[in-house]
């Protein structure tokens, strides 16, 4: 007996169950010191903000940013326009016709305008100036307005007999002699181009020896004008 305790405690099995122990005892060791309290192995902290006097702290007064608050702008008031009145009128708009020109007898020229030169009147046995055209035509044919316009004087000339004078636009007069008495119409009448006037007559004492004919002349702002240059322009 005594010699396999000798053996045993002498031989190899022997350090291989006292390093096992050792091992054992370790582990078990390192155990127990895993249950003991986490808190007992930290060092406690001291709370130095905690623990402080609140007159010890530093003072840190807030800072503030101040921005400067702009002014509103000031809204101009929308300018106000005066109210204009126009007046309103309420004349009627009459479309202006285009200018007609007619010729105020079909007949032959016995006495062609002249102021240049001076003609022989028969009548008068004498030389003299023309401000017009003679046209001849049986007594009691129609006269007519030679272009619209505005009757403005109806008389009875002591040489040229009952006489009609027009006004035209554009400062144009036209006069009708040598008509007979009482013609169609009367000063401040309207015509039109073409509307009857009067008819050729024989009172023309100055130009009598013509016989039955309408003495026609053209004015323009006072000055005398051919009248084939009116008629055809």
């Amino acid at each position: 007996m005594a010699n396999k305790v000798r053996s045993l405690l002498g031989g190899p099995g022997f350090y291989a169950v006292l390093a096992l122990c050792i091992v054992a005892a370790g582990v078990g060791g390192y155990f127990l010191l895993l249950r003991e309290d986490p808190q007992a192995a930290v060092p406690a902290v001291p709370d130095t903000e905690a623990s402080a006097p609140a007159e010890d702290l530093p003072e840190h007064e807030p800072v503030v940013e101040t921005v400067p608050l702009e002014e509103p702008e000031e809204e101009s008031e929308p300018a106000v326009m005066p109210e204009v009145t126009v007046p309103l009128d309420d004349t009627p708009v009459v479309a202006e016709e285009p200018q007609v020109v007619v010729s105020p007898l079909q007949g032959e020229v016995v006495a062609a305008f002249s102021v240049d030169q001076l003609q022989y009147n028969e009548t008068l046995d004498d030389w003299r100036t023309h401000d017009g055209v003679d046209i001849a035509a049986a007594e009691g044919d129609a006269v007519l307005a030679a272009c619209a316009g505005t009757v403005a004087s109806v008389s009875d000339d002591p040489l040229m007999g009952t006489t009609v004078v027009l006004r035209h636009s554009d400062g144009y007069e036209t006069t009708y002699a040598n008509l007979q008495a009482e013609p169609a119409v009367e000063t401040g009448d309207t015509v039109t181009a073409g509307q009857a006037i009067g008819a050729v007559g024989t009172t023309a004492v100055a130009e009598s020896a013509r016989g039955a004919h309408l003495h026609f002349s053209v004015t323009k702002d006072g000055e005398t004008v051919d009248p084939d240059r009116f008629l055809n322009g």
